[in-house]
């Protein structure tokens, strides 16, 4: 029989993932063309045409031991180099290879990160709506997740009752800018307060509490808008990053963790952090993804896509009586479902072959995630589905 811990997993898997398994059984009886599947973060744009050529140079420059074996658990020292270097020049800081650690992905990042932070029953705050894996990661650990209200207003952190709930068992903080499942992004003023009370709750409680910034939409950002970079504002910032988005290479599970010098027992983390990639079985990211990614860390999706996406779905159900912030990045809308229940809501959506996830499972009961990093055809044909829903609810 399996463990008590993955029995309570199993039964709560992810609904997103349950989503998608339905829009291919719906395809399979209606078509393909028919089903209106917005369920999965699943890029749609192909990545920049410079990552094919970088992995056929890698591989036709191949020499023995160099692309296909081991190396450090922290990835190859030279990728590593390359991606400080690129963060220095964006960004203004002053990385080094040493503050770079390989990961399988942003989730293999941060469980790496929170398995080297967490003894258990620690802490780890968050803000609703939030990523629902956060739960399970953190659990993984033996730690507890907080989950701060949502504020939906603007969904911009509620930083009042966070600086209610933080205490002396306070670990770390999980922030995620652009936001899944918001699309909103986190202003400067917003991460000012949050770091000042942040620094006044270390010195409360003599503690360090780590800002862990979820960042994989970090490039897709639309209306000039910028998102703050956090180890500017706060000391224990830590940066869980990820190519799947900005480069579109979800499958391809490649990003890195950074920690900075000026992170409180920075070396003592990074020694931890190596460790933990090697004993919960990564061993290392990915090589030869590695190798390519980094001759292309200047390279971009076109944005513009899922800019296009993103007004023709924002303008539209807002004509249907629908209610959104408009998302500044990312790409997904969180739309206030039209009635309380919205577990049911994405039931009645499923009638008209419409796929979409319900906020509880981001922690955000009432609302509904719409994934539009879709064929902008696909948001064109769907969207006779969501103006029959919406005047369904209005004749009730």
């Amino acid at each position: 029989m399996i463990s008590e811990k993955m029995m309570a997993f199993v039964k709560n898997s992810s609904v997103i993932r349950a989503m998608f398994e339905e829009g291919k059984r719906l395809a399979d009886i209606y078509g393909s063309e028919n089903v209106y599947d917005f369920s999965l973060g699943n890029p749609s744009v192909e990545p920049p045409t410079q990552i094919k050529e970088a992995l056929i140079d890698v591989l036709n420059e191949e020499t023995p031991g160099k692309i296909h074996g081991y190396m450090n658990n922290s990835g190859h020292e030279d990728v590593r180099e390359s991606i400080a270097l690129s963060l220095n020049n964006n960004f203004g800081t002053d990385f080094n290879s040493d503050n770079i650690i390989m990961t399988v992905g942003a989730a293999g990042g941060l469980n790496v990160i929170l398995k080297s932070l967490l003894n258990s029953g620690d802490e780890v705050i968050t803000f609703a709506p939030y990523f629902g894996e956060y739960r399970n990661y953190v659990s993984n650990y033996d730690g507890t997740l907080i989950a701060i209200s949502p504020n939906t207003s603007d969904f911009q952190p509620n930083l009042d009752e966070f600086e209610e709930k933080i205490n002396d068992r306070t670990k770390a903080v999980i922030i995620n800018s652009p936001n899944n499942p918001t699309g909103v992004v986190y202003s400067e003023k917003t991460i000012i307060k949050l770091a000042e009370i942040l620094n006044k709750k270390q010195v409360e409680y003599n503690t360090s509490i780590y800002l862990i910034s979820d960042e994989p939409y970090r490039e897709l950002a639309y209306d000039g808008v910028k998102v703050p970079y956090l180890t500017k504002y706060y000391r224990n910032t830590i940066v869980g990053y990820s190519f799947s988005k900005s480069l579109s290479l979800p499958g391809e599970r490649i990003g890195y963790l950074l920690i900075p010098n000026e992170v409180d027992d920075c070396e003592n983390l990074l020694s931890a952090a190596n460790v933990a990639t090697r004993i919960l079985g990564f061993v290392n990211a990915p090589s030869l993804i590695q190798r390519a990614v980094a001759r292309c860390l200047d390279a971009k999706v076109d944005v513009e896509i899922y800019n296009r996406n993103r007004e023709l779905l924002y303008n539209s159900l807002l004509s249907y009586g629908y209610e959104c912030v408009k998302p500044q990045g990312a790409f997904y809308l969180f739309v206030k479902a039209l009635e309380e229940d919205d577990k049911n809501f994405v039931q009645e959506a499923k009638k008209h072959n419409i796929l979409i996830v319900p906020g509880s499972s981001f922690g955000c009961p009432g609302y509904v995630r719409i994934a539009y990093c879709v064929d902008y055809s696909m948001i064109e044909r769907s969207l006779p589905g969501f103006s029959k829903l919406a005047s369904e609810y209005q004749k009730k």
